[in-house]
């Protein structure tokens, strides 16, 4: 079943940039810091992979990439959206996600469709995927919020959505989903901070930027709130709560790849239209590795 495959810590992973091209060498270290950090599943072609500037060509590249470096060792999740559901579901049937669990598709940006344009869409991936999909709702990025109830009626309508990661921010959101969800239905944190909040409440997990830099730390603090210690759990997160907003200050992933830049894993370059972070965030994040012991 999918929905076990996708608990705990999936870490949104990185692309490496160096000279504006793909870094395959540092793919493959971050690939590598994340699966020994102990975190989940891996998701690739995520938000924080800027997907929005990979060719196809690149994605596919990105995506074979990952699956054959990792090697079975972790599921892996693809992310698969886009703001023409028609063009979207084309290729959904000739994507190679061999390999894959699940994919990841972000509800549509820019056209701010209704709820029912929503429930629309994803009933049409739903149809076209060829492995499960996790319905994800960041309204900060799409410019539109999918309510708990458009989430709900696309649990309750097909088994094919096995989950949601939400990123709205609001809780009471998230516990509206946790209360009236089918039993086998998943609630993803999409926002590290909250992951814990959540959990206490009945969620399954995050998708994580956080877990790029410090797997470490992360996947034991949520581990820790999965398997009941909360308290301990709390205190974690609280201890990490410093350079979590860190990576977060200068937009996202800006600040996650000044961190594994510090720490020697990959090169700080984005691609346009993101850039590099500044030199006092950079300056500030060294100073957090080292007092928060994150190397």
């Amino acid at each position: 079943m999918t929905q076990r495959l996708i608990k705990g810590v999936g870490v949104a992973l990185i692309t490496p940039f160096n000279n504006y091209e793909i870094d395959y060498e540092a793919l493959g270290r971050m690939v590598e810091h994340v699966i020994n950090g102990g975190v989940d599943y891996i998701v690739a072609l995520g938000s924080t992979a800027e997907t929005a500037t990979l060719s196809t060509s690149e994605q596919h590249d990105v995506l074979r990439f990952v699956v054959e470096r990792t090697a079975g060792r972790v599921p892996i999740v693809a992310g698969m959206g886009g703001n023409d559901t028609h063009a979207l579901c084309e290729s959904l049937k000739s994507f190679d996600l061999s390999g894959t669990v699940a994919i990841l598709s972000v509800v549509p940006y820019y056209n701010k469709p209704s709820q029912e344009g929503i429930y629309r869409h994803y009933m049409a991936v739903a149809e076209a995927s060829p492995v499960p999909v996790i319905i994800y709702n960041v309204p900060g990025r799409t410019g539109v919020n999918m309510t708990a109830e458009t989430t709900l009626r696309l649990a309750h309508a097909t088994k094919k959505i096995v989950a949601v990661k939400e990123a709205s921010g609001d809780i009471e959101q998230m516990q509206r989903i946790l209360d009236s969800r089918p039993d086998e239905f998943l609630v993803l944190s999409g926002d590290d901070g909250i992951t814990v909040e959540l959990i206490k409440r009945g969620g399954e997990g995050v998708i994580s930027v956080a877990a790029n830099a410090f797997p470490e730390k992360f996947c034991h603090c949520v581990h820790n709130a999965l398997e009941g210690r909360i308290a301990e759990a709390e205190a974690q997160i609280e201890e990490l709560s410093e350079p979590i907003q860190l990576l977060f200050r200068e937009g996202n992933p800006t600040g996650v790849k000044c961190m594994t830049a510090a720490m020697g894993i990959t090169k700080a370059e984005p691609r346009l239209p993101l850039i590099e972070g500044s030199a006092a965030l950079r300056e500030d994040i060294e100073i957090a590795i080292t007092k928060y012991e994150l190397r």
